[in-house]
């Protein structure tokens, strides 16, 4: 499957934006989506997930009410709404996909920034 993640963007402290990942080569309603990010000089670290019947999680509280994923199996894409997004949020999102297991087919991310 390949996964394409795009609607990153410069945003003011407290804007929104609604990043998309789309797939294709392959349905993904049997898999579970997720979202990485990476800010820079850090470690990759996960954002959450959204299972193939649309249970989602979220790593900590830092984004735990304020991010928001959610998918659209007949588009074939999965989406993470982020509200109230702080500088701490900057970063370049990634979405993946697996089965079981590990994260085995990755996007090619797309870079948020928060700043004023």
């Amino acid at each position: 499957v390949q996964l394409q993640a795009s609607g990153g963007g410069l945003v003011q402290p407290g804007g929104s934006l609604r990043l998309s990942c789309a797939a294709s080569g392959c349905a993904i309603n049997a898999y579970f989506m997720g979202w990485f990010r990476q800010a820079p000089g850090k470690e990759r670290e996960f954002v959450g997930d959204i299972s193939w019947s649309g249970i989602s999680k979220y790593q900590s509280d830092t984004v735990k009410g304020r991010f928001h994923i959610s998918r659209d199996n007949a588009k074939n894409t999965v989406y993470l709404q982020m509200n109230s997004l702080k500088p701490e949020d900057t970063a370049v999102y990634y979405c993946a996909a697996r089965v079981t297991g590990n994260y085995s087919y990755w996007g090619q991310g797309t870079l948020v920034t928060v700043s004023s």
